[in-house]
């Protein structure tokens, strides 16, 4: 409860890092989200992807910050950079109370490692900002999504709801970082459009995956009752997933931005929810 109260603190009407602390969740129950075993699997799989991915991000942005002139634009950077510091510091923590639960999570962590390890190795750095931007691009529509529907987290433990709505907010307030910082390094349109495919084809592969993977550890695997419940939740009721269809599609337009996406209205519910909740 104490993540709740620093949330309600730290609200303001601008952008800025927020570092709260969840803890450890060793309270939080196995299926905290109102007991639906393969909808609480969808959100906890994701959350393997965060630490290494958000240093992933960082480690992209940084690398082309001495091609930035304008100065809001440096300022963002570092409002980009220590956001997803403490998220990368709090998910941590998560996939921690998950392997305390007995799901592989060193092994999923590590196959993430390995294939970011392997893209900083063999792509052009540039071509890594790329797939920041379009793995951003990602994060920044499910957290719209997360916080247009307050039904997605309906019935799921507060403080659970809590970190995923502020992870949620916090995407979408740095979503257009990495892009602008593609544009002032001169990347293409060829460059974000291939990438994104391929980033597109890579990341649900991975989110198939482990969903897979954590419900096998559940015994739940081969359970069609579980499966259609998680594509009922996802896509019929409270669903949403498939009207992200047109906004995702919108990354392939060329003179496509980030902020054409307007997610200002939820963010600023989801500050006056967590303000007063």
């Amino acid at each position: 409860m104490r993540a709740l109260q620093e949330a309600r603190n730290l609200m303001s009407a601008q952008p800025q890092i927020r570092n709260l602390r969840f803890g450890s969740l060793a309270h939080v129950a196995r299926h905290w989200h109102g007991g639906r075993r393969s909808v609480t699997t969808f959100f906890d799989n994701l959350s393997v992807f965060f630490p290494r991915g958000e240093r992933f991000f960082v480690a992209s942005v940084r690398a082309h910050q001495k091609r930035v002139s304008d100065p809001e634009l440096l300022a963002a950077i570092r409002l980009f950079c220590g956001q997803e510091g403490v998220h990368g510091r709090e998910h941590d923590l998560y996939n921690a109370s998950l392997a305390a639960k007995g799901y592989p999570i060193a092994a999923m962590e590590a196959r993430v490692d390995a294939i970011l390890g392997l893209v900083e190795r063999a792509l052009p750095k540039r071509w890594q900002l790329s797939a920041t931007c379009a793995l951003e691009h990602f994060t920044a529509l499910l957290g719209m999504l997360i916080l247009a529907n307050p039904a997605l987290l309906e019935g799921a433990d507060p403080t659970m709801a809590a970190l995923w709505r502020w992870h949620a907010a916090e995407e979408n307030e740095h979503k257009a970082v990495a892009f602008d910082v593609f544009v002032a390094a001169g990347g293409t349109y060829a460059e974000r459009a291939v990438i994104m495919a391929l980033a597109s084809l890579i990341f649900w592969a991975k989110v198939f995956e482990h969903q897979a993977r954590m419900m096998k550890v559940d015994g739940t695997l081969f359970s069609a009752d579980e499966w259609a419940a998680l594509g009922r939740f996802l896509f019929v009721e409270p669903g949403g997933m498939g009207t992200l269809a047109r906004h995702y599609l919108s990354y392939y337009r060329p003179g496509f931005h980030p902020d054409d996406i307007d997610s200002a209205p939820v963010i600023e519910a989801w500050k006056r929810s967590a303000a007063t909740g």
